[in-house]
């Protein structure tokens, strides 16, 4: 008789009978039934599963049922092999996944309303509220920056944006036609010398260390936000013992940033050509692109892309795996995508050591944005002299800026690096919006600071604007008003960091969160904001939260009229 089956032989008291102790023969916690099992095999690919597509297995279920159940949850876990923990705890971890205690079949993917502050300025606050109130009972929650701020505000349900959306928009379901310029062909680019420095590199015409020379002689940098220069993040990959790999971070999250969905919609193979010819300057095993989740049209391009590329044998025999983000802001940090990548909660590591050295699945890993890969062709084809010969006010090169705000033509402008702030908005933005006087701009989007118009003659490029607070970061330019209230831009901004915080320092999570409560105050205390500030921005892990503060400490700097 085993252990579990024996007797009690403890004494029973008078009167009461003497009762066999149940076993426990079941599993504990909730278990999947058979229907959900079958349901969620149905969706699943064939086994063996594999952990770094955790969140690709969880995007499965959410398109299918437009929620996450916690029992197909459970079933999922009962399937693939990996704790119900590590499954719930990634899957609570990013804003577009939905988690509902019981399937709810007649759930339908909610309305989702822009409020980064590109949205806000242009009346996204207002219209939250009225799609509220005008749609008793419907799933209307607000949502970060979806990328088509040049159209604000938008409006996502499913896979399908209205942008400069209205109500009557929105309860009509009317969709948008695609704004974008046509998408240049495979057989276009190719009449274009297309491909011919990757098949050069390929056949050994022209060596990778002559290609690094010319990105070092460019002054090439990384075009994400950091600006590192793009040959040295080369050789130190290089000087790692392989496998490497490449990862493609294509989930540009700051508000205001639109760029690199214009590069990859319109251009895709100038991009893809870029991607391939990095894979080969670093000899990559494999190449991970990690798009994110709000550009649905952009994955359908590149999806379709890649496949043309294979069919006519350019692709080559590095594997590229297209992996769709989740909504997570901080997956911007490279260490953070990484793990993202790898299935887990997007947690910024700790450094040293370097992706670089040590990054993705623990190899050495070269971390490009699309706009960095997107200039490698031509820079390459074309020559350092040709990269360098454009600029202004001493500075060399091109940089392309997202443009959006009160101005008439917000879009997406390759313009000269150095370019000032006035001179991209009566240039290329023609001019403030009729009724408005320009008032301030974000430089770099919600973390790169505000200054007022009288500081609209700083040029607009690395290195020039961190003394004044701010930096360019992503090039993402907002043009504010005398019509926008500061005070509420400030709030804005911060709700954002507290909204995207990852919560893994203390610095970030609770440091945002009571900034952003303070805010909320008519009568700010100053002193203790400056004093949060100073916090997040000494002790936080990452960017994310020593960023946080630039735009409250730049209001408080800049415009303490608007504070009185």
């Amino acid at each position: 008789m085993s252990k579990a089956q024996t007797f009690d032989k403890t004494p029973v008291p008078p009167g009461r009978s003497k009762k066999k102790r149940k076993s426990r023969y079941q599993a504990r916690g909730r278990q999947a039934t058979k229907a959900d099992l079958d349901a969620i095999e149905k969706i699943l690919p064939p086994a063996p599963y594999q952990r770094d597509l955790l969140l690709e297995y969880l995007h499965l279920l959410q398109d299918q049922y437009n929620q996450l159940s916690k029992p197909h949850l459970t079933a999922l876990s009962e399937i693939t092999g990996f704790s119900l923990a590590e499954i719930h705890e990634v899957a609570s971890f990013y804003h577009n996944f939905e988690i509902t205690e019981e399937l709810d079949p007649s759930l339908n993917a909610p309305i989702k309303v822009c409020e980064s502050l590109s949205c806000a300025l242009a009346g996204a606050g207002e219209l939250y509220q009225d799609l509220q109130s005008q749609i008793p009972g419907s799933r209307v929650k607000k949502a970060a920056c979806m990328g088509r701020c040049q159209s604000a505000p938008v409006v996502r349900k499913g896979d399908t944006y209205l942008e400069k959306a209205t109500t009557e928009k929105v309860l009509d379901q009317e969709t948008d036609v695609k704004s974008e310029n046509s998408i240049l062909t495979l057989d276009d680019y190719l009449g274009q010398q297309g491909f011919s420095t990757l098949n050069q590199l390929r056949s050994n015409t022209v060596s990778s260390q002559d290609l690094i020379e010319t990105l070092k002689v460019s002054g090439h940098r990384g075009l994400g936000g950091a600006g590192f220069p793009h040959a040295v993040k080369i050789n130190s990959v290089l000087s790692k013992e392989g496998p490497r790999y490449l990862a493609v971070n294509a989930d540009e999250s700051e508000p205001g940033t639109f760029k690199d969905r214009h590069f990859m919609n319109s251009n895709p193979f100038q991009f893809l050509e870029g991607m391939l010819i990095a894979a080969e300057l670093v000899d990559a095993d494999a190449i991970y692109i990690f798009l994110r989740d709000e550009y649905a049209d952009t994955r359908q391009i590149l999806e379709k892309s890649l496949k043309e590329l294979a069919d006519k044998s350019i692709l080559g025999n590095c594997p590229v795996h297209l992996r769709r983000g989740a909504g997570s802001y901080i997956c911007g940090e490279e260490s953070a995508m990484l793990e993202s990548l790898e299935g887990k909660r997007a947690l910024p590591r700790q450094k040293p050591p370097f992706p670089a050295h040590v990054g993705l699945f623990g190899k050495p890993t070269l971390i490009n944005n699309v706009e960095t890969l997107y200039w490698l062709p031509e820079i390459i084809r074309k020559g350092a002299d040709w990269y360098t010969q454009d600029g202004r006010h001493g500075h060399k090169g091109i940089r392309t800026f997202s443009l959006s705000g009160h101005v008439k033509k917000p879009g997406v402008y390759t313009a000269p690096a150095g370019i000032t702030a006035e001179e991209l908005i009566n240039e290329y933005g023609g001019g403030m919006k009729d009724g408005h006087t320009f008032k301030a701009y974000l430089p770099g989007g919600a973390s790169g600071g505000i200054l007022p118009a009288s500081m609209a003659n700083i040029p607009l490029d690395f290195g020039t604007l961190e003394k004044h607070g701010c930096f360019i970061g992503s090039a993402a330019v907002i043009v504010l008003s005398d019509q926008d209230n500061m005070k509420m831009v400030a709030r804005n901004l911060m709700d954002f960091f507290e909204d995207e915080s990852c919560g893994q320092c203390t610095p970030c999570r609770v440091g945002t969160q009571k900034a952003s409560q303070l805010m909320q105050e008519q009568d700010w205390d100053l002193p203790l904001l400056e004093e949060l500030s100073e916090v997040m921005q000494q002790a936080s892990i990452c960017g994310l939260g020593q960023a946080a503060p630039n735009g409250l400490l730049c209001l408080m700097k800049y415009f303490p009229e608007d504070l009185a």
